[in-house]
């Protein structure tokens, strides 16, 4: 089993894996937001890589900015401006450093769905 963040993104308009979306990983400090790492999913909606492991995944509160409304956009799927979903935000607490947080993502121009994976 790895341990670290890890995420990836199905477009359930398309019931394709979302390419090319960019994730941005924070971390809150006092409240206070830290940008750690921006990747871009891959072909299979994927990261290349846990967004976080190691030393520096520690116990704490995270946010994964998912950058959906240019993906959609760049499909060419006319949303309004400003889009109902741009940008989403999934803030999760990790209470256990020792464990694995998949963060995976369904999106449709309207709505979206999250959940703890495996």
């Amino acid at each position: 089993m790895s341990v670290g963040i890890t995420s990836h993104i199905l477009d359930v308009s398309s019931g394709r894996p979302a390419v090319g979306v960019r994730i941005d990983l924070f971390r809150f400090d006092g409240g206070v937001a830290e940008l750690l790492r921006s990747d871009v999913t891959n072909t299979d909606g994927r990261l290349p890589g846990p967004m976080l492991s190691g030393d520096d995944f520690t116990i704490g509160t995270y946010e994964l900015l998912f950058h959906v409304g240019d993906y959609f956009r760049g499909k060419g799927v006319e949303l309004p401006e400003p889009a109902f979903l741009d940008q989403v935000p999934i803030r999760f607490g990790v209470a256990n450093n020792a464990s694995h947080y998949h963060v995976p993502l369904l999106i449709a121009p309207w709505g979206y769905n999250t959940y703890r994976g495996s």
